[in-house]
């Protein structure tokens, strides 16, 4: 099923889906401030990210700096730095891991050679998860405490919390409909070894670029697609440069909430706890957020002249079963990934 309707459009997300995305997060500025000392200096507090200016992920870190700062008496000073302004997505991960970069967001699957099992958890080997709900039961559970265990043993970083950007479907600037059409097509993909290998199991040309790149990869002829969610396809404009949208639902993309463990153990009690609970309600608002905006963005991509591709359900199982192959071959890595995809699997 294919729909196609074409008009002018200048921003990469209207300001409805913008106010949607700041209504929730935005609500916790008005409780009373927790910590109260004598005004005093404020401890440095970098939230950078590579996600899109005016997407409800964005939205809620803004908002979540803000409560930070207030809620802290100023102790905290946090500012928030989107769209790569920092660096590029691996240098944001890289920083947050040494300290340089208090605060970032990414995929637990961004941790696959360091902690394959936490990888498991973000999405990885493709097709793990099968709606919202299940993603909610693995991350929002005792497994998800556990990854963030796992993580801050592993990589000096606490998960405090988990947004989200959502399922990530295929832009490409040629339509695609099943494999035959994806037979080539160089996608670009993270800098990770999972994502390179599924791609080339489906028969696409992964090619690895900075997500920073997209865009000018795309205009000229770098890549011929990319993957990715609602929001972020509108906020970066990569619309403008391939215009058909295939709606795959391969990988669900959750945002761990990165915090660097020995900035956070460097705080105060008090304040730790501000961090880490303000970060759970402003998050649990923006998972939300998110999925209520869904339809909203795909409405304005189509308004913005992309046509969307829909799998028949025979080609969908086509995709899952040509995939399939990554699961033993991820889990291989360790009894303990192994162990972390069975898990997922079966809640």
């Amino acid at each position: 099923m294919e729909t196609s309707r074409k008009h002018t459009r200048s921003t990469g997300l209207t300001r409805r889906a913008m106010m949607q995305g700041t209504a929730g997060a935005a609500a916790i500025l008005a409780t009373p401030a927790i910590w109260s000392p004598a005004r005093a200096q404020g401890v440095t507090c970098r939230i950078a990210t590579s996600e899109a200016v005016g997407s409800p992920i964005s939205e809620t870190f803004e908002a979540w700096a803000a409560t930070l700062r207030e809620q802290s008496d100023g102790a905290i000073d946090a500012q928030h730095f989107p769209a790569s302004q920092l660096g590029s997505y691996s240098d944001l991960i890289e920083g947050n891991r040494l300290g340089t970069i208090e605060i970032t967001t990414g995929g637990p699957d961004t941790e696959e050679a360091i902690a394959p099992e936490i990888a498991a958890t973000g999405g990885a080997p493709g097709f793990i998860y099968r709606d919202e709900a299940h993603v909610d039961a693995v991350l929002q559970g005792p497994i998800g405490a556990g990854v963030s265990e796992i993580a801050r043993e592993k990589t000096g970083v606490e998960f405090v919390a988990f947004g989200e950007v959502g399922f990530r479907h295929l832009l490409t600037k040629e339509p695609v409909t099943n494999l035959e059409e994806l037979a080539g097509t160089k996608i670009r993909v993270p800098e990770l070894r999972v994502w390179i290998d599924f791609w080339q199991l489906l028969g696409a040309n992964p090619t690895p670029l900075p997500y920073a790149e997209q865009y000018n990869s795309l205009s000229t002829g770098v890549i011929e697609g990319l993957e990715a969610d609602f929001f972020s396809i509108l906020g970066f404009n990569w619309y403008e440069q391939a215009p058909h949208l295939t709606l795959t639902n391969h990988w669900f993309l959750p945002k761990a909430v990165r915090v660097n463990a020995a900035w956070l153990d460097g705080l105060s009690p008090e304040l730790q706890d501000l961090v880490r609970s303000t970060a759970v309600e402003a998050f649990a608002e923006q998972r939300q957020t998110n999925r209520a905006g869904m339809a909203q963005a795909l409405d304005d991509l189509v308004a913005a002249g992309v046509t969307v591709h829909e799998l028949s359900a025979e080609e969908k199982a086509r995709w899952v079963e040509t995939a399939s192959p990554l699961f033993e071959q991820f889990g291989s890595a360790s009894t303990e990934t192994a162990d972390m995809i069975a898990a997922t699997r079966a809640l």
